[in-house]
């Protein structure tokens, strides 16, 4: 029978930069033994077109138009039913789960 090695990875969050030439520059020390590492990279947004804490208190109070920030989903919601003000979200998802798995 062959054995196969599961390799156990473990998640580390640091912050850096990438400079002008392209190259990522860890700006934060790393308490790591020497060795290979995977980078997963997550870029943090810049210059975002609303603050995004207003625009979800706006759309609370129902006030905002029905939109996306992501350009391929712009005019998605247009018409879209509007959410109940008493709407519970915690209720639509375990009435979800309910069905899915006929409890």
């Amino acid at each position: 029978m062959q054995e196969h090695k599961l390799k156990a990875y473990k998640a580390y969050k640091v912050k850096g930069r990438i400079d002008a030439t392209g190259h990522l520059i860890i700006t934060e020390p790393i308490e790591l033994e020497p060795g290979d590492v995977e980078v997963i990279l997550l870029q943090a947004p810049v210059n975002l077109p609303v603050n995004l804490k207003e625009q979800s208190e706006s759309d609370l109070q129902g006030n905002a138009k029905k939109g996306s920030l992501i350009q391929a989903f712009q005019g998605l919601f247009e018409n879209a039913p509007s959410v109940p003000t008493d709407f519970d979200l915690d209720q639509a998802k375990w009435e979800y789960l309910k069905e899915k798995h006929n409890l």
